[in-house]
């Protein structure tokens, strides 16, 4: 499969955003095939010491979120930025060419850009896994689905616990497929 959907749990919203869950799926648009999945939770902690700047308003909004959501994010096994980066690259090395992987994100100036931010102020630059021209936006797509009719907030269930990295990644992935099939489907 040549595109990974990822979702990235933080706390904060510009490029230096501490990231505190990294979710990632493989999957096929054309067909809605979900491939092999990553998820690490990362020590808050561990990348505000790299330079990741939090933003107070976003922790106010976790701290409205679920339980379950919370949780997840402040795990026994989070593990250091340094290791969870290279456990996705290590990852992406086991299923992917990066010289044509596309990777989708939700939003062009969010989950790319703060993950790609993460790799430079770790200093593995070399281990990222992915060209900038092969960046894709979920929110394109989206939009482009509910112009002909599908709105996958309302159109399409949620499976698994809301704010949870993978769960999120696979969702997403889910509904790009849709409207991507959905698209395709309009031009027959």
């Amino acid at each position: 499969m040549n595109n990974l959907m990822l979702d990235l749990e933080t706390m904060g919203t510009g490029p230096t955003a501490p990231i505190v869950a990294i979710g990632a799926v493989f999957f096929e648009p054309s067909t809605g095939e979900l491939g092999s999945q990553f998820y690490n939770t990362v020590d808050l902690s561990s990348d505000m010491a790299k330079g990741a700047i939090p933003d107070g308003e976003t922790i106010k909004w976790w701290l409205k979120q679920s339980d379950e959501a919370r949780a997840a994010i402040v795990s026994e096994h989070a593990i250091p930025i340094v290791y969870a980066l290279l456990n996705l690259s290590d990852f992406i090395e086991n299923f992917a060419d990066k010289n044509t992987l596309e990777v989708w994100g939700n939003g062009a100036s969010f989950d790319n850009v703060i993950l790609r931010s993460a790799y430079e102020r770790a200093g593995l630059t070399p281990k990222l896994f992915w060209n900038w021209w092969n960046d894709r936006d979920v929110r394109t797509v989206v939009a482009l689905g509910k112009q002909i009719g599908f709105d996958p907030k309302r159109d399409l269930p949620f499976e698994g616990e809301r704010h949870h990295a993978l769960a999120d990644a696979i969702h997403q992935a889910r509904y790009v497929s849709a409207i991507y099939q959905r698209l395709i489907g309009q031009e027959e």
